[in-house]
């Protein structure tokens, strides 16, 4: 598995835009919040709430947004693709010799 496999942001300029319009500096701390959600939305997940499976997802794409923002930010899209599939290629070896 690759980076590549992984679904892209449908429309990068709504993305693009999204930067422009609120700013740096003000996406990323919406990045900071939005994982704080889907952190405490994984809590809830641990204490059997209903319906966190649904929130988990919410937020779960609210985060992924948020990514896509802050890789534009620090453009960081070849250097991503590259870390992510290293860090692939070195979690399926460990889990090879876990075995």
């Amino acid at each position: 598995m690759t980076l590549a496999d992984f679904p892209a942001i449908g429309d990068k300029e709504i993305i693009m835009k999204a930067i422009r319009h609120y700013g740096t500096s003000q996406q990323m701390l919406m990045a900071i919040e939005e994982m704080s959600e889907l952190t405490k939305a994984l809590c809830k997940d641990f204490r059997n709430a209903k319906g966190a499976r649904g929130q988990i997802v919410e937020e779960m794409a609210d985060v992924y947004i948020m990514l896509a923002q802050i890789e534009i930010i620090f453009e960081a899209q070849k250097d991503m693709h590259e870390i992510v599939d290293r860090k692939l290629e070195r979690l399926e070896k460990r889990m090879e010799i876990d075995k």
